[in-house]
């Protein structure tokens, strides 16, 4: 029968998120329902309470998330009801063109529950990436839900579902970061400093941070960067070539976003050098570069989408990483909240005083 569950809706563009009781069947095929232990405030949740991502309101946000298996659908044969799991926004249909040759992180078919969870009084809700984890339940695609060493503490594991694995996947699976690499990061929040230590784990003997703020400069250290750079008071590019003999770096991450940025990821890259967007930059801006540097630099300008990312495969590779204290995922959690704090939350955010709050049910 269908659960009524406390969760966090964004009712209309731009207004404040409520606190509001909804519905969520019981799993039908393919699907299965997650009672979510902690779910991670993202930038994206943000994005869709601003109504810049669609206008399909109302949403219910969440998707960086945690939890155990409740029950499942029909035709689910590798989940069983007590699994611990984190959710992925993207689950590989395996069907579609790019599944087929080999590609499934750019899949083009990603699987998600058919069944609508909905208001009370029947209002079908759209899920923040077709998840919608902060609530006591959500219904997801089986695909979606990834098991993972349950030794794992949800608050920090969680954070995988989504900015880590940007991040870190930047890094390691776009840029191909390698041993004995240069690399650069432009913006020390917590999808920058997944970046950073994943360039880390990978071998890079040199990982440079530039941020504005001190203060996340200094967290930059504790993820792994050797060096960093206050963007505010030095020219970005020529501070990080005087730090690579002059050449500019193999792999240069804009973790921002912006033009100014990508612009500076652009030419601090040595010569045929590596230039990885993850930012999400807002629909309207524009880049202008001249194309003679683009022919004559040489190199590769890539956008990372979830860190080009296989879940299936990554996610417990990160979470090993964390339980053998090779990857610090409880450095990304800033302080721990409950459900009706996510407004607060917010703010906290948008001003760059957290690396991330974390729901925690």
């Amino acid at each position: 029968m269908p659960h009524e569950v406390r969760a966090v809706v964004a009712v209309k563009k731009a207004a404040p998120v409520e606190e509001q009781t909804i519905v969520v069947p019981d799993p039908g095929p393919g699907e299965v329902l997650v009672s979510v232990q902690a779910c991670g405030v993202c930038h994206t949740d943000l994005h869709y309470r601003e109504g810049a991502i669609n206008d399909d309101f109302p949403f219910l946000l969440g998707h960086e998330a945690a939890g155990t298996v409740e029950a499942v659908g029909a035709d689910v044969s590798d989940l069983v009801p007590g699994d611990y799991v984190v959710l992925a926004w993207r689950a590989p249909c395996g069907a579609c063109r790019s599944c087929l040759r080999g590609r499934p992180w750019y899949c083009f078919d990603s699987r998600n529950a058919a069944q609508p969870m909905t208001l009370l009084d029947g209002t079908p809700l759209s899920p923040a990436l077709g998840i919608g984890a902060f609530a006591e339940k959500t219904l997801v695609a089986a695909g979606q839900a990834v098991k993972v060493d349950p030794a794992a503490r949800p608050e920090a594991a969680g954070l995988i579902g989504c900015g880590v694995m940007a991040g870190y996947g930047a890094a390691v699976n776009t840029g191909r970061v390698g041993r004995g690499d240069t690399v650069a990061v432009i913006g020390c929040g917590g999808v920058g400093n997944a970046a950073i230590a994943g360039a880390s784990l990978a071998g890079a003997r040199r990982v440079i941070a530039v941020d504005i703020d001190e203060a996340k400069l200094d967290a930059a250290t504790r993820f792994g960067a050797t060096h960093t750079v206050n963007s505010r008071r030095t020219d970005p590019v020529e501070a990080v070539r005087e730090l690579t003999g002059g050449f500019g770096v193999d792999v240069a991450i804009d973790a921002v976003g912006t033009p100014p940025t990508y612009k500076q990821a652009f030419y601090m890259r040595d010569h045929a050098g590596v230039l990885v967007q993850v930012g999400v930059p807002d629909p309207e801006m524009k880049i202008d570069l001249p194309l003679i540097d683009i022919f004559s630099r040489g190199g590769a300008l890539k956008s990372s989408w979830y860190g080009d990312c296989l879940p299936t495969r990554d996610f417990p590779i990160l979470v090993d990483q964390y339980l053998t204290r090779r990857l610090d995922l409880g450095g990304f959690v800033s302080e721990t909240i409950t459900l009706d704090q996510v407004e607060e939350a917010f703010g906290r955010m948008h001003r760059g005083e957290v690396l991330r709050s974390v729901v925690v049910l």
